[in-house]
């Protein structure tokens, strides 16, 4: 472990300022810091390990959370130290870099060391950052020393390979001024955005704070621009037209692009990753980033690559945030850049207002049918009417005559309304639940409950885990114990399904044809590509799915979409067993055929 003190480090207030080109300095005032546990970068700890014989663990810990985010946000220079000498010496990037930190008040205005990998060919080191050029120094040991360039300051992707590297070796990184100039220059450009900008929340963040509040250093931050940095926001009287919450926290300093539009590499990033907004969206009173970073949408499905070429326009469409936002926009996704969650701009939209809570791009509610397929052009399948958490969680063009694999795990929507499934008239149905037509934001009235700050010890809650946390919604109608009829209702449905799985292996076999029992057993009236249900191996193939009778195919349509609907009855419990025993009563036919 490398201690770091005051006389080593220090940097004061009137030297950062002098300090025209940025230095990433790390700011371990001992009064303020001490350089151990795990809380975000500092110093840099090595100890053997396999490959190159060494593993870096970067650590930090703020003995005050006020200071903490000031302390980071104020950082401009970042020292690390490598014990190992790996061969060649060069920089380079990779395609696509997200902002992986937050940082207090949104994009950091200044460079941000976030990672320090060895690799086989050497170290690899990630900063983040405003755009335009960075430059890489190091020297060996802390006094004594100068610092070298590791080439030019023409570094535009915030990451670079170094090697090979010297006994104690540290590093720093020069980066752009952080001008910042206020929305009032970007609006010479962006009239239109600009124009619904300025009515959102955001625009008036410093308004509402009171007197006092407008003083708290810890506040300032997440309701002005550049707080804490020399070019941003100051006080009311000398910079108002910093106030509130602007352009320029979301995509960096843009003082530089409004000087030289045209030069595009000071052009003002556009990210989209969640981390910009968690930079304010964030502690016990507000926790929604903390929250959302716990929930499935935070995640991109676990062993696919959906940056392949024949998954990234059709998973990707609800799997990916990146790939969701480019493809709305009538664009091509970024190659490489598909392995991003559904972020905080998958459903709210920054820039615009509209009739919608919380700026969410789509309503919370709706009654018409609604699915979009894997195929075909995107946008011409999106309706702007249908309920927010529909856009991805429907059925997706579920049908029974499909055999290669089960309904996808997303029909919440269609299971609402009653129209997914197969009943004995095979006619479309509409057969909405209650929860449909009574609960006023549908999906966001039961999984995103919220409940005000009460303390540290009961933070905020936000709904942004997307679980149903809290039964307090069901009291208006279920005023006994709703949670009781919750266990009543899915184990009603659980053991229906178990009823129905058990109903196929019988019919399997007894009644399937000799050839599918001899060669896949129970998952004789599998899908090719069988669901959770079965295990050891494939269905039948695509030709061997002929044998199987339209009723047990229906049969085990229903089943699928019961089962990953995922409630077990609580979205539609009425529905949900008319599909069931619908089921049943195919493969009792079957049975005694």
């Amino acid at each position: 472990m490398i201690n770091l003190t005051n006389s080593e480090l220090d940097i004061s207030k009137a030297a950062y300022d002098a300090e025209a080109d940025a230095w990433m300095r790390a700011w371990v005032a001992t009064k303020e810091l001490s350089c151990s546990g795990w809380h975000g970068f500092g110093s840099v700890r090595l100890k053997r390990g396999a490959s190159l014989g060494y593993g870096m663990t970067i650590n930090l810990q703020f003995m005050n959370s006020t200071k903490a985010r000031l302390a980071k946000r104020a950082s401009v220079l970042f020292l690390a130290t490598a014990f190992f000498i790996v061969p060649g010496r060069q920089g380079r990037g990779q395609d696509v870099q997200h902002l992986s930190i937050t940082q207090a008040g949104g994009m950091p205005g200044l460079p941000v060391m976030t990672g320090i990998q060895p690799g086989s060919n050497g170290v690899s080191l990630t900063w983040d950052g405003p755009s335009g050029y960075y430059q890489v120094f190091q020297k060996a040991g802390l006094a004594g020393s100068k610092w070298e360039p590791l080439g030019k300051a023409t570094n535009l992707v915030r990451q670079a390979t170094i090697s090979p590297l010297q006994g104690n070796t540290f590093f720093r990184v020069s980066g752009p001024t952080n001008a910042y100039a206020g929305w009032s220059a970007c609006s010479e450009c962006h009239e239109n955005i600009y124009a619904t900008v300025v009515n959102t929340p955001h625009a008036s963040a410093f308004e509402t704070l009171d007197a006092q509040q407008r003083t708290n250093r810890a506040l300032l931050a997440d309701s002005t621009v550049g707080y804490g940095l020399t070019t941003g926001f100051q006080s009311q009287t000398a910079t108002p037209q910093l106030e509130g919450v602007q352009c320029e926290n979301c995509h960096g300093p843009a003082a530089n692009h409004a000087a030289s539009d045209m030069d595009p590499t000071v052009r003002p990033r556009v990210e989209l990753a969640a981390t910009v907004c968690g930079g304010c969206h964030t502690g016990p009173e507000h926790p929604t980033f903390e929250e959302w970073n716990t929930s499935a949408h935070a995640k991109v499905v676990a062993g696919v690559d959906l940056n392949s070429t024949n998954l990234i326009d059709s998973c990707g469409r609800c799997h990916s945030g990146s790939v969701r936002y480019s493809l709305l926009s009538g664009q091509e996704p970024r190659p490489g850049d598909a392995d991003v969650g559904i972020v905080c701009a998958t459903c709210h939209d920054p820039h615009q207002t509209n009739g919608n809570p919380a700026q969410v791009r789509y309503p919370l509610a709706s009654t018409n049918d609604y699915y979009i397929t894997a195929a075909g052009l995107f946008t011409n399948q999106i309706n702007p009417a249908i309920n927010l958490c529909a856009q991805c969680h429907n059925h997706r063009g579920a049908s029974w005559t499909n055999s290669a694999a089960p309904p996808h795990h997303s029909p919440q929507y269609n299971i609402l309304l009653g129209t997914a499934g197969e009943l004995e008239s095979g006619l479309p149905h509409y057969e909405p639940a209650s929860h449909a037509l009574l609960i006023t934001n549908q999906c966001v009235g039961c999984h995103m409950q919220t409940s005000p700050y009460q303390g540290q010890a009961q933070p905020a809650v936000t709904g942004h885990t997307f679980t149903v946390g809290s039964y307090n919604l069901c009291l208006t109608c279920h005023p006994y114990h709703p949670e009781r009829l919750v266990q009543f209702v899915q184990g009603i449905v659980s053991n229906q399904i178990n009823q129905v799985a058990q109903d196929l292996d019988l019919w399997a076999s007894n009644r399937a044809p000799a050839s599918l029992w001899a060669k896949y057993k129970e998952r004789a009236w599998e899908y090719t590509m069988p669901g959770q249900l079965s295990s050891g191996g494939p269905g039948p193939d695509a030709s061997e799915q002929s044998l199987i009778s339209t009723n047990i195919q229906k049969a085990r349509f229903n089943l699928y979409l019961i089962l990953n609907d995922g409630s077990y009855g609580v979205h539609n419990s009425p529905y949900s067993v008319s599909l069931l025993n619908q089921a049943s009563q195919w493969i009792q036919a079957e049975l005694d055929d």
